[in-house]
């Protein structure tokens, strides 16, 4: 089974190809397969701690993000505000499809700005590009 932080919901519609390591990259080319991929579904633990894709991350340290002072508490902060958003709780499992679905509901680009203020990949404008394209398809 997946297991995904909850702001990684967000960032699998947005995904470019970029990253912080060729290893975060594989990992995250291969979640986005799966998530974007309408013929396949399964369960998905949402989560509000370091995940599949961060073990791949050079900046996870003990504890958590080593990025910059207190990133795993930033982190943490935006995963909680993406799941009560989208109406989910941590540590519970949904399919995917429930997962992509509640995200093109509820969540618009300009969302982003509120959810995500603390991430770094938020000025690049990718995950706004990804929710537009995910709330356009039927």
């Amino acid at each position: 089974m997946i297991k995904l932080r909850g702001h990684h919901l967000l960032c699998v519609h947005g995904f470019q190809g970029m990253g912080y390591s060729p290893d975060f990259i594989k990992k995250m080319r291969e979640v986005v397969h799966f998530v974007r991929d309408d013929g396949q579904d399964g369960p998905i633990q949402v989560e509000e701690q370091s995940d599949l894709l961060c073990r791949e991350c050079p900046n996870l340290g003990v504890g958590g993000c080593q990025s910059s002072y207190d990133a795993e508490g930033k982190i943490r902060s935006m995963d909680s505000r993406v799941l009560n958003y989208l109406g989910l709780k941590k540590g519970e499992i949904y399919s995917k499809s429930h997962l992509v679905q509640v995200t093109k509901d509820k969540v618009a680009p300009e969302d982003l700005e509120r959810l995500c203020y603390e991430c770094s990949w938020l000025r690049y404008g990718m995950c706004q590009e990804g929710i537009a394209r995910l709330r356009k398809k039927r």
